[in-house]
């Protein structure tokens, strides 16, 4: 499957090119929205070790994995046709542990490297609101930009 991220008319002339040039038939995705931010990818990767560090009992990784299947996956079966047909056949078959074992590194399943910035600031505050929920401190990215 090829991803490209249009933002200018140079871009998009690309893809007509890139198009015209594809063997027929062919299934075409147009997702609105830019990819997920870097920024949005950082503040990702400090919540998960604040999250295992108060927690105490999980590596930042199991956070960042389990954050994955229970936040982002439900996001992405909702919006990503692609990626819905992909996880219906080859992973939501699995036990818990497998599927929490291919979130992880080595296999890091591509869930939240697929959204949209969008996807991605809701993914972010639906972390935000369980942790919090549950009395995890969470670093406020409105006060890292102050």
């Amino acid at each position: 499957m090829t991803t490209r991220v249009i933002k200018s008319k140079t871009d998009l002339e690309a893809l007509h090119k890139f198009l015209d040039a594809q063997k027929l038939p062919f299934t075409c995705d147009v997702v609105r929205g830019k990819h997920r931010s870097v920024e949005q990818n950082r503040l990702q990767r400090m919540w998960c070790n604040e999250i295992a560090e108060q927690l105490g009992d999980q590596t930042p990784e199991d956070v960042r994995a389990y954050c994955k299947a229970y936040f982002g996956v439900p996001i992405l079966l909702a919006e990503n046709t692609h990626f819905a047909e992909q996880y219906e056949k080859h992973v939501k078959p699995l036990p818990y542990e497998q599927k929490l074992a291919l979130m992880r590194e080595p296999l890091d399943l591509p869930v939240t490297r697929l959204m949209t910035v969008d996807q991605k600031s809701r993914y972010l505050n639906d972390v935000h609101r369980y942790f919090s929920e549950r009395g995890v401190v969470l670093t406020d990215p409105e006060r890292i930009a102050a």
